[in-house]
């Protein structure tokens, strides 16, 4: 079975590995670890005011984060015993997650959901919920 998954770094991606982990056969399973670079410009993380740095600048500083994070994330993953890969894509992580699903052809996605409602769902969006509706493989949304 090939599993994406998709994660940010919160712990409800946290959840999904530690899901996966318990209820997947390290032998039958490969992973595919992925994160989505979703680049700001105008406001870098934790910034949102003053001198704003260049748009390379920032991007950059934000692939040497992802790439720490999948890093952990698949070394637990082959530590469990399974075969894992990592990619960092850029772009919208709803489309991205598909796409890269689709491409890998998937036969599941793994995605943490942060668990929001009402406004914050409608102004931040779903990504667990978009990807659940459009992708063409079984999704499992973990909550932690």
């Amino acid at each position: 079975m090939k599993v994406l998954l998709a994660i940010d770094d919160s712990k409800f991606s946290q959840a999904a590995v530690d899901k996966l982990i318990a209820e997947a056969n390290p032998r039958e399973t490969e992973v595919r670890v992925l994160h989505v670079l979703e680049p700001n410009p105008r406001y870098p993380r934790g910034q949102t005011w003053g001198y704003v740095p260049e748009a390379s600048q920032v991007l950059e500083e934000q692939r040497q984060e992802a790439e720490g994070l999948v890093a952990r994330a698949s070394q637990i993953l082959r530590d469990a015993g399974f075969t894992v890969t990592t990619v960092i894509e850029e772009g919208n992580p709803k489309g991205m997650i598909i796409d890269c699903a689709a491409e890998w052809h998937a036969d599941l996605i793994m995605v943490g959901s942060h668990g929001r409602k009402g406004l914050d769902r409608f102004l931040l969006g779903s990504v667990s919920e978009a990807v659940a509706r459009h992708a063409r493989c079984s999704v499992q949304i973990v909550r932690p």
